[in-house]
């Protein structure tokens, strides 16, 4: 019945209590649907359709239900978004804009006061901004003594594989704020978080290449889809193994 009532009117002609703008401003943003929401940032329709029916019609264009209904806006592209009829270069780029600003706001603004006590805890920071990226990205954390965060940088991003990740750029940047302590994270696009031998070689390049300047590389962290793990713990693991497959005489 509503999708029918948004046909034959447009938003200036419905009550005011279902006019997106109207709706925030007498009930809160919280009461909005995600259309509703979206159609605020088109502002205006077309002749054939609403701003809201306009917005629909953009969550549409989510196939992946991991992503959440409004998750995949992260990933879409310019292109797709002017593909749709009423949205221009313009709205397409306030879009892309909002998705930008609401990821800058789920990164803590405190970070700078957050000591790390386990791989955990540099999870809970960086795994609902990095797990949907379609492209790898290289995160270093620095620490000083107290495992409290100096600062966080991307070091590399986008098809990565550790070929232009210098770990002479990494060390520089620890020596720059002289931060003693260092941990290094990167996401697999794929959701597997599950080091790779690529992985394993680089952290022991860089481990050994930090104890030259007396810096302690803490771990390396790989983030998947809703899941992370430390290459640092998973080759203890795989040594282990190993260890024991040769005692067994496998």
């Amino acid at each position: 019945m509503k999708g029918s009532f948004y046909l034959s009117l447009k938003i200036k002609e419905l009550p005011e209590t279902e006019r997106p703008y109207e709706k925030l401003e007498l009930y809160g943003e919280k009461q909005l649907s995600n259309a509703e929401l979206l159609a605020i940032i088109i502002k205006n329709g077309t002749k054939e359709e609403t701003s809201v029916q306009i917005a629909q019609r953009i969550l549409n264009l989510n196939d992946d239900p991991q992503m959440g209904s409004l998750g995949f806006l992260k990933n879409i592209e310019l292109l797709q978004l002017m593909q749709i009829k009423g949205i221009g270069r313009v709205k397409a780029i306030q879009i892309k804009a909002m998705c930008e600003i609401a990821i800058r706001m789920s990164k803590s603004s405190n970070y700078k006061k957050i000591v790390i006590k386990s791989t955990e805890d540099i999870a809970n920071l960086v795994l609902e901004e990095m797990r949907l990226k379609k492209e790898e990205v290289v995160k270093l954390f620095l620490l000083n003594t107290k495992n409290q965060i100096l600062n966080i940088i991307d070091v590399a991003i986008g098809g990565t594989n550790f070929a232009n990740v210098n770990i002479k750029g990494i060390i520089g940047q620890a020596l720059k704020i002289q931060a003693p302590k260092i941990i290094l994270v990167h996401n697999h696009p794929t959701g597997d978080s599950t080091p790779s031998k690529m992985d394993i070689q680089f952290t022991d390049k860089l481990y050994n290449a930090t104890k030259l300047f007396e810096i302690e590389l803490l771990d390396h962290i790989i983030i998947g889809d809703n899941n992370y793990k430390s290459v640092f713990l998973e080759t203890k693991k795989l040594l282990k193994n190993m260890k024991n497959n040769k005692k067994e005489g496998k």
